[in-house]
């Protein structure tokens, strides 16, 4: 197979129109079966130089997800070999790193810690990076992302936030105690911050807490929060905990939060706690709100549904 006379066909480096570069890489998968497929990909990224062409092959590249492809993925990232602007390949390293991240080879973790820790570094980049560790899996990315997490000179906040949900996929439970940290140092600011604590508290509830007392009182706090949302996550997370007192904290916030869409959600993890029995006293009960009433009613009728399906099953 030659692979120069392919990429002379697909017009790569002749001049021929980008979109039809593109509908001939495209077509290759017509013509070739995977093994070769592999290795033409392979040789086009590492020849290819405009941007549009390298996002088609990288998502050919990643429709097949063979480890050899690591390698010439890894150099477009650090942009190896690569001249002219960087700016202009930024959307490309990012999709590099996608397909990075979904070949879950931990061989890549060094890279795109390299890449993570560069403050230099164009954001959307560092962000991929983070999300790509946490879908790895290497405990080797842990305190790396702790210390973007803690970072309170990060520029970038969304950097920080993507840490954070990268940790918590990780599920290590190192992470615990600098989020609970963040929580703490964070409480009652509002603004740039909110989106972090989100992240944080739903970070907490991948990872197992349930005999850490301080981790279950930051959680707690957050439903005192003045955003609507991280008091939904700190609901969610209370529910996944396993404490003993998750059933009397939230039907708190059930009774007493001001916004219905928390009292929903309040509601939600109640029944997934300790079932039908919740729901029929929200719907009788006189200290309930009406819009809270119909929808414990609504979650009743699905109730009977579901178990007459289980009974005629």
């Amino acid at each position: 197979m030659d692979l120069e006379l392919i990429a002379k066909e697909c017009g790569i480096s002749d001049g021929t129109d980008v979109g039809s570069v593109i509908q001939n890489i495209q077509n290759l998968d017509e013509k070739y079966e995977r093994d070769n497929l592999v290795k033409i990909y392979n040789y086009l990224l590492s020849i290819s130089k405009n941007p549009d062409i390298l996002m088609c092959i990288i998502q050919c590249c990643d429709r097949i997800r063979d480890k050899s492809t690591l390698s010439f993925l890894l150099d477009l990232l650090l942009m190896k070999n690569m001249d002219g602007d960087k700016e202009a390949f930024i959307n490309v390293r990012v999709m590099c790193t996608k397909a990075i991240a979904n070949l879950k080879d931990t061989s890549a973790v060094t890279p795109l810690l390299y890449c993570l820790n560069n403050k230099d570094e164009n954001y959307k980049i560092r962000l991929a990076c983070a999300d790509a560790l946490g879908k790895i899996g290497d405990r080797y990315a842990v305190a790396p992302l702790i210390e973007v997490v803690k970072d309170e000179n990060e520029r970038s906040v969304y950097l920080r936030e993507s840490a954070a949900s990268a940790l918590g996929m990780l599920g290590d439970i190192r992470a615990v105690d600098p989020l609970v940290s963040i929580l703490e140092a964070q409480k009652g600011i509002w603004n740039k911050f909110t989106f972090l604590k989100e992240r944080v508290i739903e970070a907490l509830g991948k990872l197992r807490f349930d005999d850490n007392e301080r981790v279950f009182n930051a959680l707690k706090n957050s439903l005192l929060d003045e955003s609507p949302q991280i008091r939904i996550n700190a609901i969610e997370a209370i529910m996944d905990s396993d404490n003993p007192r998750a059933v009397e904290t939230i039907k708190t916030c059930l009774v007493e939060d001001k916004d219905d869409e928390v009292k929903k959600n309040a509601l939600i993890a109640l029944y997934n706690l300790i079932g039908r029995e919740i729901l029929d006293e929200v719907a009788n009960g006189a200290d309930y709100p009406d819009s809270l009433k119909l929808e414990a009613v609504s979650m009743i009728s699905e109730y009977e549904d579901d178990n007459g399906e289980n009974e005629d099953a």
